[in-house]
């Protein structure tokens, strides 16, 4: 996964030992992290930190998650990510219609609620993802440039977007049904060797000749290694 520089992200949870997991997982992608573990603390961070990112427990004591979204999407522009113990259907419906931007049920893995939220700063603030760093990768997303190495990559555009997605997925395994999703389309009627083509340049491009940055999983896909 990329780290994105200058997000701030508001947990509030009254469970101290998932508030510690948390903050440390995000602190370690690179975001400015704070805790709460009530709505009333929770309501006063905001307006001092000013988070982009509010990941929000349903069931805490006092005021609850649903109470706490509510008043938050009435006055400020931010995305809220709520978690929950509970399943039922009402629940998820009603956290989505006072305003929340996603729902996960505990217990959840930590990876993709981190998709979750790169999702939700791509929706909410474009414009800080704009340039993203993932190890030796710099995404300008604007330009539509990537630099491997501080070199700007001469790219076609497929090339750039299938580059771009296996770079911001950093270290996790790719198969090529999802990458001809992602990049060509869920409607694209060619053949899924067509990923193999396009692999095969980005690694002469990158000068990867004994595939160490691209590695190839056999039968499962293809995965980019970098810190």
């Amino acid at each position: 996964m990329p780290q994105l520089k200058g997000i701030k992200i508001l947990l509030v949870d009254d469970e101290p030992n998932i508030l510690r997991f948390l903050e440390i997982g995000l602190q370690n992608e690179g975001f400015e992290v704070l805790t709460a573990q009530d709505g009333l603390s929770a309501i006063t961070l905001v307006k001092q930190f000013q988070p982009h990112i509010v990941i929000l427990d349903v069931m805490m004591p006092g005021m609850d998650g649903f109470e706490i979204c509510r008043m938050l999407k009435k006055t400020e522009n931010l995305a809220v990510i709520m978690l929950t113990a509970k399943e039922e259907v009402e629940d998820r419906v009603k956290g989505l219609n006072l305003g929340a931007d996603d729902y996960m049920v505990k217990p959840f893995s930590f990876d993709e609620l981190l998709a979750r939220i790169h999702a939700r700063i791509r929706n909410h603030f474009p414009n800080m993802w704009g340039e993203v760093v993932a190890g030796p990768f710099r995404i300008d997303d604007r330009r539509k440039e990537i630099s491997y190495e501080d070199k700007v990559l001469e790219l076609s555009p497929t090339e750039y977007e299938l580059l771009k997605f296996m770079a911001i997925n950093n270290g996790l395994v790719l198969s090529k049904a999802m990458i001809l999703d992602k990049v060509w389309g869920y409607d694209f009627n060619g053949e899924e060797n067509i990923v193999e083509v396009y692999i095969r340049s980005l690694r002469e491009k990158l000068n990867d000749r004994e595939h160490r940055l691209i590695r190839t999983l056999r039968g499962s896909g293809y995965r980019i290694d970098v810190q």
